[in-house]
């Protein structure tokens, strides 16, 4: 019995996280197309795969890319790009055949993503609002979480693509769902953030060791992602942007704009954006965001 044949995916955004789910994506025998608004980054990650032998090629507009894919992957900053790539003069709509699917797994407002899937409906698109979890490391390695919105057969049909760039693919109802599952997320990441900054700013003031006391936090019930990651680059200086500050912000915006529009406070979640907001007005919008640690050692004299 003969192999069902590979699902032809087209890929836009090659950034931080990009590059390596559609690496992963080749490296599983997907024929991939690549495209980005930045010249010549496509030729040349398209030709860098080809030369391992995969069947990679580059595009020069979304709407190239797009021709001849069965699912197009998209990972851009925002809703304007994410508009501008799908329904744009030169996006994917223009020339993606009816039946394709288009997975978007950029972090954008719920109620945009609404809005893109209706009018890519229109021409016999479907799309998939995929958020993802995991930063660059999952991305790299192929663990990501994805928050799935969207219509259940065409995630069914692109749950092999889904397989490639991730290990756990969680469906959470329509279009906008998975926007939402995203923002769940991101409360929790910044709020364990602003936490695990808090705890190693009192430590370092009361004169403990870190690094034993990280091991020892690691072992117990304060144990997370963020302690573990994060608190161990905190403890190194290393404030190089794995997720920089103003990405963070922006999904920040995003929380926190969902939940005033349906009348959910979220103390901790706007007390974490302001402290950011603080680092960005220092100049440190670049950094990761565990440089939130100096903001804490500012406030009693320390840095």
């Amino acid at each position: 019995m003969s192999e069902a044949p590979r699902l032809r995916v087209a890929f836009f955004g090659l950034g931080t996280m990009g590059q390596g789910m559609a690496r992963n994506l080749s490296k599983a025998g997907f024929p991939l197309t690549v495209a980005t608004r930045t010249p010549g980054k496509a030729e040349a990650f398209a030709s860098a795969l080809a030369a391992e032998g995969r069947d990679a090629r580059a595009a020069e507009t979304p709407a190239a890319a797009a021709e001849d894919a069965d699912v197009v992957v998209s990972c851009v900053p925002d809703a304007p790009e994410v508009e501008a790539v799908h329904l744009g003069a030169n996006g994917t709509a223009a020339r993606a055949r009816r039946g394709a699917i288009v997975i978007d797994c950029s972090t954008i407002a719920a109620e945009a993503a609404r809005s893109v899937a209706a009018r890519l409906l229109e021409k016999g698109i479907a799309f998939l609002d995929a958020p993802v979890s995991g930063g660059q490391k999952g991305a790299i390695e192929g663990t990501l979480t994805f928050f799935v919105g969207g219509d259940a057969a065409a995630l069914e049909r692109a749950r092999p693509v889904f397989g490639a760039m991730g290990r756990r693919l969680t469906p959470l109802g329509p279009s906008g769902s998975g926007q939402l599952g995203k923002a769940a997320n991101q409360i929790l990441v910044a709020n364990n953030l602003m936490g695990v900054a808090e705890a190693l700013a009192f430590a370092a003031r009361a004169g403990l060791p870190l690094a034993p006391l990280h091991e020892a936090l690691t072992a117990g019930a304060a144990n997370s992602w963020a302690l573990e990651v994060l608190g161990k680059k905190m403890i190194d200086r290393d404030f190089k942007p794995a997720f920089a500050v103003k990405h963070q912000q922006k999904d920040l915006a995003i929380v926190l704009r969902t939940a005033r529009e349906r009348g959910i406070p979220l103390p901790g979640t706007a007390l974490v954006h302001q402290l950011l907001t603080a680092l960005e007005a220092r100049g440190r919008a670049e950094d990761g965001t565990q440089a939130l640690l100096t903001v804490y050692e500012s406030l009693v004299g320390e840095s």
